[in-house]
């Protein structure tokens, strides 16, 4: 379980394939910033852009780990497949941590394209169009991951070819994260908030109260 609040901008700098074919994944080496590791141990999860991952080994000299990603885990998530790629970085929460962020699982639900980013005043909006199945998961005021980050929705567009959230990004947020990165166009990692998850859960199946149990 993760908060959304990045400890740390990693960088992918190898990836090694695990087959010959594209049944298979990649191993991941990500370099961190300096002390990042001083805690992690083998079989730790670390999020990565908001995927939650388990480190494989550790190179502490180098300040490296590695993590062995699956064919499909690599289909339904982005910014994890090129080397040289800025990543964000979050530690499992600890149960004595503060809760900074909201919930998040570490479980990407849809890949969002950037469709606007640009600064307002001292600030930036990213606006992101997310798959049209996530559209009853948004709303104004509300939670959303991008990219392993925790967001608060400012506005709410329902569009044909998805939902478009507007977000403000503060100052801090575009200096001390890979979110600075993006651009109209980029695809970013999307995980709902998990309290929407279960209300949408226990509203739809009271809608049919009929229906037979799986």
């Amino acid at each position: 379980m993760f908060t959304g609040i990045i400890t740390g901008v990693g960088r992918i700098v190898d990836l090694h394939a695990l087959g010959s074919s594209l049944d298979h994944g990649k191993r991941l080496t990500i370099e961190t910033p300096p002390g990042y590791l001083d805690d992690v141990g083998l079989g730790d999860s670390i999020a990565l852009n908001g995927a939650c991952m388990t480190v494989t080994s550790l190179d502490l000299p180098q300040q490296r780990f590695t993590i062995d990603i699956s064919a499909e885990s690599l289909a339904r998530t982005t910014g994890l497949g090129a080397a040289g790629a800025r990543v964000n970085l979050e530690k499992a929460l600890r149960a004595n941590d503060r809760l900074g962020g909201h919930i998040v699982s570490g479980h990407v639900d849809g890949i969002g394209r950037v469709s606007h980013f640009a600064p307002v005043g001292e600030s930036w909006e990213l606006r992101v169009m997310a798959p049209r199945e996530l559209g009853k998961y948004l709303a104004y005021k509300g939670s959303i991951t991008i990219n392993g980050v925790s967001l608060t929705i400012n506005r709410v567009a329902d569009h044909a070819e998805g939902c478009e959230v507007s977000i403000n990004l503060i100052p801090h947020t575009v200096e001390n994260t890979s979110l600075g990165d993006l651009s109209a166009g980029s695809t970013v990692n999307l995980e709902i908030d998990t309290v929407a998850r279960y209300v949408e859960r226990m509203l739809s199946a009271g809608l049919n109260p009929n229906k037979e149990p799986a």
